[in-house]
C-alpha cells in the first residue's frame, strides 16, 4: 500500500481546482485529504484561537518550564478522603488533642520488613479494642530531586503506608487515616483510627 505524502503547493492548487468541480457521490460522507492535525490547526486558526503550544523558532533559546508533579501531596490526598469518623473527634485528633493508645516505628525498615509488621500491629491493636494508634514512617532520607524518566518519591514508606492501610486485610479495620500533628511526628507519622471491635 502506498504511503500518503504531503502535496506540494502546485499539486495542492491543482487538487483544489479538481475538488471544486467534482460532485460527491455521497455528500454526507465528504472527507478531506488533509491530515487531521493540519485540519485541526486550520479550524483553530479559523475560530481565532491561538494554538496551545507557544511558537518556537529554530535557534531560539528554550524557555525553562518548571517541573510539575501531577500527583497531589500526601496531606492533600488524605484531606480529600471522605470523613468516616465523628467530625468532632477528627478535629481533636488532627489538632493533636487525642493521644494515641499505641505506636509503631517503621523508621529505617524496608518495604518487605515494614508491611508484615504494620499488618501485625494494626490487627493486634484492633483485637485489643484500641481506637487510635500512631504509625511512624519518618519523612525519608534527604536526596537531590530525582529528574529521571520514572522519578522516585522521597520517603517510600511514607507514601506506601496509606495505601497498605486501605488494602486488605487492614482496610476492613481502619476507619480513618490522617497525617499526625507536629507533636506526634507531623508529616513523618500517621494517625490510624480503628473501627470498634465486634
Amino acid at each position: 500500500m502506498a504511503r500518503r505524502r504531503t502535496l506540494r503547493p502546485d499539486e495542492e492548487e491543482l487538487w483544489q481546482a479538481v475538488a471544486r468541480s467534482a460532485q460527491p457521490l455521497h455528500p454526507q460522507r465528504i472527507r478531506s485529504h488533509t491530515p487531521k492535525a493540519e485540519s485541526a490547526q486550520h479550524m483553530v486558526e479559523a475560530k481565532g484561537h491561538s494554538p496551545a503550544i507557544p511558537h518556537f523558532r529554530v535557534g531560539e533559546k528554550a524557555r525553562h518550564v518548571p517541573g510539575h508533579d501531577i500527583l497531589p501531596a500526601l496531606r492533600d490526598q488524605l484531606a480529600t478522603q471522605p470523613l468516616r469518623m465523628d467530625a468532632k473527634s477528627f478535629a481533636r485528633m488532627s489538632r493533636g488533642k487525642l493521644s494515641p493508645e499505641a505506636r509503631i516505628d517503621l523508621h529505617g525498615m524496608t518495604l518487605t520488613e515494614a508491611h508484615p509488621e504494620l499488618i501485625r500491629f494494626v490487627l493486634n491493636a484492633h483485637a485489643d479494642g484500641l481506637r487510635l494508634v500512631l504509625v511512624i514512617t519518618g519523612k525519608g532520607s534527604r536526596r537531590p530531586d530525582d529528574h529521571g524518566p520514572i522519578p522516585q518519591r522521597q520517603g517510600v514508606l511514607r507514601h506506601q503506608v496509606p495505601l497498605w492501610l486501605r488494602m486488605p486485610p487492614l482496610g476492613a479495620v481502619v476507619l480513618q487515616v490522617a497525617v499526625a500533628h507536629l507533636r506526634h511526628g507531623g508529616d513523618g507519622a500517621y494517625y490510624v483510627y480503628l473501627r470498634r471491635g465486634r
